[in-house]
């Protein structure tokens, strides 16, 4: 005899919310081959949840006035209880939060998620990288030292040569010609409220993976509920088991090596008139400094290291070939391995003095970059499609 189904309550009838959690979080299909790589989305969504929850602790206690800034910073540190370890927990996210996100997008790469039909997933993505570095770089300049000062002096600049609209978006910025009250307070607000943004596209992001469903290793979508397992209890405990693991690090970076990744210019509050001998930026920008100074123009090098970027965008239209993971692809195999060394390169290279090797090898790894996107990549997608 069946078993009659149970009745829904009062507040599903009128509110599904179980039933659609239930669907899309508990009984939702998935590839029986993902590997770990699949579990950097859940990093990131943690991170970012710990990121915004310390961010708002933080900014109580903050004040946007270049007079009273670093202080207030020092006194997070040194005053508020838990102050340093809030404060930890927000840099260390920023590092994790790229790291996970840089591993993320580079998975989509090699198993070719950015191909139909998951190009708007592969869009929003992006798009989500950039708030992530429109948010980190506003969030740099908030405790005004001496790097963080100069760091945003160079971008700003850079920025004030783009014909047109240069230098309104500048002026905007800055609300005057140099970095003073109004750049940081405004750089407060935007630093405040793109992480509001950013979690309105992750929710449009999840949205878009769960029309479209997740990428597998194969590249080939599952056809009949043999080829899936639910999202419950498999890959929960997977991802879960994961991400263990990947907190220890998260705990590790916190609380023993709080400083490893921080320049030590940046604990000195930021002086106008002192420059540093080097300028250096966050190690998760560096591949774009490498960029931005390897041209002796410098809208050329902003140009490019803008470039490096919106070739990813256009990947989906560059990359035309039916074949998705980079396993199956012969001559994609080979060329992005070296395009993800360039990036790695790019990312030392930014990090250290711009003497004339470090200028060559930024050069050469840049070339590689975008020769494997707009050479390799049609090229190949070609020979492939007319086989």
């Amino acid at each position: 005899m069946p078993i009659p189904e149970k009745t829904p309550g009062w507040l599903e009838r009128r509110l599904p919310v179980m039933s659609v959690l239930r669907r899309e979080y508990i009984a939702f299909p998935m590839p029986r081959n993902l590997n770990a790589l699949w579990s950097f989305g859940a990093f990131l969504i943690v991170t970012m949840a710990a990121m915004i929850a310390s961010g708002l602790f933080l900014a109580i206690n903050y004040t946007p006035d270049i007079t009273q800034a670093f202080a207030s910073v020092e006194a997070i540190d040194r005053q508020i209880p838990s102050g340093w370890f809030l404060r930890s927990l927000h840099m260390g996210g920023v590092t994790m939060l790229f790291a996970c996100l840089y591993i993320h997008i580079a998975r989509s790469l090699w198993y070719g998620s950015y191909k139909a039909p998951r190009e708007l997933l592969w869009l929003t993505g992006l798009g989500l990288m950039l708030m992530v570095m429109v948010t980190a770089f506003a969030g740099y300049v908030l405790p005004w030292g001496q790097m963080s000062y100069w760091g945003a002096t160079v971008v700003l600049n850079a920025v004030h040569t783009i014909p047109l609209i240069g230098k309104p978006v500048s002026e905007l910025l800055l609300g005057g010609e140099t970095l003073g009250n109004t750049a940081l307070h405004r750089l407060f607000v935007l630093h405040f409220t793109m992480a509001f943004a950013i979690l309105a596209v992750i929710a449009l992001h999840v949205a878009a993976l769960h029309v479209v469903k997740p990428n597998n290793p194969s590249g080939i979508d599952p056809v009949s509920p043999k080829q899936t397992l639910p999202f419950h209890p498999y890959y929960t405990s997977r991802d879960g088991f994961a991400l263990c693991l990947f907190l220890m690090v998260y705990a590790g970076l916190v609380f023993f090596l709080p400083d490893l990744l921080t320049l030590a210019d940046n604990y000195v509050q930021a002086n106008p008139l002192v420059t540093p001998r080097d300028i250096r930026p966050e190690w998760y920008f560096a591949p774009f400094y490498a960029i931005l100074r390897a041209v002796p123009s410098r809208l050329g090098g902003l140009l490019l290291a803008v470039g490096s970027l919106a070739v990813l965008f256009a990947l989906p239209s560059l990359d035309r070939s039916p074949t998705r993971p980079a396993t199956r692809r012969p001559l994609v195999r080979l060329s992005l391995p070296l395009a993800f060394v360039s990036f790695i390169l790019l990312g030392i290279a930014g990090m250290h003095p711009p003497t004339e090797t470090w200028l060559i090898v930024s050069r050469v790894a840049m070339a590689w970059w975008f020769i494997h996107f707009l050479v390799v990549m049609p090229l190949v997608s070609e020979r492939e499609i007319t086989s």
